[in-house]
């Protein structure tokens, strides 16, 4: 990542790896702005996950456009956005934006993020489709510009892990 003053990451991972919860920390602790990318879902994306059916590449792309067009406009002063960009054509259409895009993979363990999705209320995504989540998954390749970081300590720990694999990219 080219030394800059305000990254511009996307907090990526399954359902339940805490992208929003480590998102928001991690936004605050680098004085950028957040953004939510599962607001940006068309409606259609939200009834068919709340239906509990996975979503195709085809209903992927207009809520990746959203999640590009935000970063776009965060190019020049920063910002953090989640996306579970499982895959790394996803996350290739979102680096086309800059190449300041930085990916920081929350990762853990099946069971670990089963339990945490259980525990979590008012959320879309159910539970049954977690393994869809993981099967669909493609790691961060060594040539894409991220890092994975673990989910399985406290959330002050996975913070502190992923704003020093961010600053290690600045």
């Amino acid at each position: 990542m080219p030394d800059r003053a305000f990254p511009l990451v996307v907090v990526v991972g399954v359902s339940g790896s805490g992208k929003s919860t480590i998102g928001r920390a991690l936004a605050e602790r680098l004085g950028v702005p957040y953004e939510e990318g599962d607001d940006l879902h068309p409606p259609d994306n939200i009834a068919k996950m709340e239906a509990g059916a996975p979503l195709t590449d085809e209903d992927r792309a207009p809520w990746l456009e959203r999640v590009a067009a935000w970063l776009g406009a965060h190019v020049e002063h920063g910002g953090v956005i989640t996306c579970s960009a499982l895959k790394r054509r996803y996350r290739d259409r979102l680096t086309v934006v800059s190449p300041q895009v930085f990916f920081v993979h929350l990762h853990g363990p099946a069971e670990l993020i089963a339990e945490r999705i259980a525990a979590r209320r008012g959320h879309f995504m159910p539970a049954s489709l977690l393994r869809s989540q993981f099967a669909a998954l493609e790691p961060l390749g060594p040539e894409e510009p991220g890092a994975v970081v673990s989910v399985e300590g406290t959330q002050e720990e996975t913070t502190v892990l992923a704003l020093a694999a961010v600053r290690a990219a600045s």
